[in-house]
């Protein structure tokens, strides 16, 4: 689907704010601070269900007790999300709902220019990114997140109480082994999938011959539930101790490999940049074969970030989508 047009009320800085957009290309042209950003957090949030930046009472323009914004599709589809400080909705397919239906959801590439950055991050730096990439490509993913991380905040609560027992764990420890197991599995196989790519389309952006490779670094040996539980019951005494869960899933990283050197430290600017716009094509490519949609492409001043060729580069590799992005200078 193409959006047609978006309108904010009361969303960060913006007052009212109108914006219709091209079936191509659409620029949001302005100096930082006048709410750029802004327009493309509503729109991820109207078509992923939630900010890509903060939490909804951060969102509401001061002064104000409330924010709504409206997307409209260009089959004539319209989606409208609001929140007054204690109720969020969202209003899809003439349904309310406290969350966006998985069937009004719509894939998205978003380019940050914090991704830039992304190959020198921290493992939750690394374990967000590739959350939300994972998370659009395997709805039961994003489901088994969301319960992953709930019950490893039931269990870290927990831990803290110097009276808990071990028993008083299990539930949990079964919860964080069904789903952590889960979680292995589908990040394993996507970074494969990643791989099978990621030096070919690095090597048509920086037009040479280096090797490049994404690794999965984990804790967990392999799909079994059952040492998956055994691990959490024998670091018991350990954890509580700590008080949170020392093994699992959540501890989990990815690193990329840059000529069997680890890219951090061994990559150049430029050779990092390369390897993430290759990331980020293989992430459209592969959302588009899982789930037969071309997703929208969202880029946040990433423009000013790059250097000609790879400006190209990006122009070309999503010539074929609806893109959106905002800069403080015309783009050619």
């Amino acid at each position: 689907m193409i959006i047609k047009s978006i309108n904010l009320t009361n969303f960060r800085n913006h007052e009212n704010y109108h914006l219709e957009c091209n079936q191509d290309t659409t620029l949001i042209l302005g100096e930082n601070g006048c709410g750029k950003t802004s327009v493309l957090e509503a729109i991820y949030i109207l078509t992923r269900g939630k900010s890509f930046r903060s939490t909804d009472p951060e969102i509401i323009k001061r002064g104000t007790s409330f924010y709504r914004i409206e997307l409209e599709y260009d089959n004539g589809e319209k989606i409208v999300a609001s929140y007054d400080t204690k109720n969020k909705t969202f209003v899809a397919l003439d349904k309310k709902s406290r969350r966006l239906p998985k069937k009004s959801r719509y894939p998205i590439v978003l380019f940050l220019p914090s991704d830039l950055n992304l190959v020198s991050g921290s493992p939750s730096r690394h374990r967000e990114y590739f959350d939300r990439i994972f998370s659009q490509i395997n709805e039961e993913y994003n489901t088994n997140l969301s319960r992953y991380e709930k019950a490893l905040k039931q269990r870290n609560e927990l831990l803290k109480n110097e009276y808990i027992t071990k028993t008083d764990l299990f539930s949990w420890n079964l919860l964080l082994a069904k789903y952590g197991v889960s979680l292995y599995k589908t990040r394993k196989l996507l970074t494969d999938e990643i791989n099978q790519n990621l030096e070919n389309v690095y090597h048509s952006i920086a037009k040479n011959d280096d090797k490049v490779s994404l690794v999965y670094e984990t804790e967990i040996i392999n799909d079994s539930e059952e040492q998956y539980l055994n691990q959490l019951e024998k670091n018991y005494e350990k954890d509580k101790y700590l008080g949170h869960t020392s093994f699992g899933v959540h501890r989990d990283d990815y690193e990329f490999i840059f000529n069997n050197c680890e890219a951090d430290g061994s990559a150049s600017r430029g050779e990092t940049r390369s390897i993430i716009l290759a990331l980020k094509f293989i992430e459209a490519d592969i959302i588009f074969q899982k789930l037969n949609q071309k997703p929208i492409v969202l880029l946040d001043d990433v423009f000013s970030e790059l250097d000609e060729a790879r400006r190209k580069c990006l122009i070309s590799n999503f010539k074929d989508h609806q893109v959106i992005l905002t800069s403080v200078e015309a783009v050619e």
